[in-house]
């Protein structure tokens, strides 16, 4: 079921730990999962598997239904205790899955599905808030000036996103039929790990879980109506609107996230490339900047688009806006791509 996830930038032979919220084709029922080359390994299962061969003093059961549960945000929420456990299951499980020996679980249920079986939903799918922010990529704010984009996108706009809105990979991207200008917007998302209020930008990385990638899809039409009030609303959090996946990467495992390659594609064509080192600020001051409010565990902050949106191409931006069967790749290394299909309703 599942299309491709690691797109241009990232490598299934790659030893990085990507967590997914998937679908396994018997049940259907959503759960976590850690991917392993072109396959998805159920976490929980895998968790009681693994402490049963090598940790027989531990209770497999209790102590993977706590640090490996089956929803991403309680698996956020148990921290470094549930990473640990993670690391040590890729490991453990690495050379085997990808030589294509897949074992059975504790109950010889199976546990490990080639990715192209499986659903993969948006790794949070009703995340607590989505904090967007705009701006701290300033080639996005130069090419709005110079397309004539009657607003200003000064450093630290900041809007709220609907968490409604949220749809995963090779989900539909619903067009409403009163938009013709609809625009997508690549990003970086931040995964908040703990609760936090007033952090520094020293102790932001602590609050770090880890990083996916973000569509921040806009009706500009609306978008331009609304903000001659001052307003960002409607034209950003329509149904569907709000595009994340495929995977998150924890932090220990991305790198250098201030040094990312960024590329969407529309029906294979290149709209937009970037990299995260050309942020003006830093991730932890984005994390500092937010935490004015509590934020909590699977909470997720935007970093803001790269150039290379619709509204603002030049002469005419007419045949660049998103229309019905459009193939839209949002795509960041490491990451992987999170692909959409444009549907007008």
């Amino acid at each position: 079921m599942a299309s491709d996830i690691y797109g241009k930038y990232s490598n299934p032979d790659d030893k990085i730990v990507r967590l997914v919220t998937y679908r396994d084709p018997l049940q259907m029922q959503r759960r976590t999962g850690l991917v392993i080359g072109s396959y998805v390994l159920d976490l929980n299962i895998g968790a009681k598997l693994y402490l049963l061969s090598n940790e027989p003093d531990i209770d497999s059961e209790d102590y993977s239904n706590v640090y490996a549960p089956l929803d991403m945000i309680t698996l956020i929420r148990r921290g470094k205790e549930s990473i640990k456990l993670i690391d040590k299951m890729f490991n453990y499980y690495y050379d085997t899955v990808k030589s294509g020996k897949l074992p059975r679980g504790p109950n010889g249920e199976i546990f490990i599905f080639n990715i192209k079986d499986v659903k993969i939903d948006a790794p949070i799918p009703r995340p607590g808030k989505i904090i967007h922010t705009a701006g701290n990529f300033r080639e996005h704010a130069k090419e709005a000036q110079e397309a004539g984009w009657p607003f200003p996108i000064p450093q630290w706009i900041s809007f709220l996103k609907n968490p409604d809105a949220v749809v995963g990979h090779d989900d539909n991207v619903i067009k409403p039929k009163f938009t013709k200008q609809l625009d997508h917007e690549l990003e970086l998302a931040i995964i908040i790990g703990k609760k936090c209020k007033n952090v520094s930008p020293e102790g932001a990385k602590e609050c770090i879980f880890g990083f996916t990638v973000f569509n921040d899809i806009t009706a500009r039409d609306i978008q331009r109506e609304e903000m001659k009030n001052g307003l960002l609303n409607f034209g950003k959090n329509l149904d569907t609107f709000a595009v994340f996946g495929p995977t998150i990467v924890p932090i220990n495992y991305i790198g250098d996230y201030h040094n990312l390659t960024m590329e969407l594609r529309v029906n294979g064509d290149v709209r937009q490339f970037g990299s995260t080192k050309k942020l003006s600020v830093k991730i932890e001051e984005i994390v500092s900047k937010y935490s004015w409010v509590t934020l909590y565990p699977g909470d997720i902050i935007s970093t803001g688009t790269i150039s290379g949106v619709a509204a603002f191409r030049k002469p005419d931006p007419t045949p660049f806006f998103l229309k019905h069967g459009d193939i839209l790749e949002s795509e960041i290394e490491k990451i992987g791509v999170v692909r959409n299909v444009i549907k007008e309703d």
